[in-house]
């Protein structure tokens, strides 16, 4: 899925990872979207969840908000957006080697990565608003077969 709600496009020059103050962050709206988002899963069935975010404040919000439980730091989920030209392929090739390992590992819990557009829309060809998900089905080897895109619950 892709974080909630976060003003913007990008985060500002010279912006830390380490530094959630020099970031593009989700604002009340952001935090509300992503508790609705947990409880729209649970209606859904989710019961459990393994959870996995990208590096970003933004994104570790929002998996913190669906409410499963402290989510994963995933560097494979981290945000291209700045040099999308250069790194667009290795990014997918990190994700797909995570999924090959996570997907196993998560036993009959649902696996829920919080990401960046950029990520999707190159994973999947998909490009979802902020809070939209895509539900993806993947071959043994990672790489994307099926897709589903859900709009944000309101």
């Amino acid at each position: 899925m892709r974080h909630a709600r976060a003003p913007g496009i990008g985060d500002p020059a010279g912006f830390s990872l380490e530094d959630c103050g020099t970031q593009r962050n989700l604002n009340e709206e952001g935090r509300a979207q992503a508790r609705k988002i947990g409880a729209w899963l649970r209606e859904q069935g989710v019961r459990s969840a393994v959870v996995a975010a990208s590096p970003w404040c933004r994104a570790r919000e929002t998996a913190s908000l669906l409410g499963f439980g402290t989510p994963l730091v995933e560097d494979s989920l981290a945000s291209f957006f700045s040099d999308q030209a250069g790194r667009a392929d290795s990014a997918n090739e990190r994700l797909q080697a995570y999924l090959r390992s996570a997907l196993p590992a998560k036993q009959g819990r649902a696996l829920i990565l919080v990401t960046h557009d950029v990520n999707i829309a190159r994973w999947t060809g998909a490009s979802v608003a902020s809070g939209e998900m895509v539900l993806v089905r993947v071959d043994a080897t990672g790489k994307p077969v099926a897709q589903q895109v859900y709009q944000r619950p309101d």
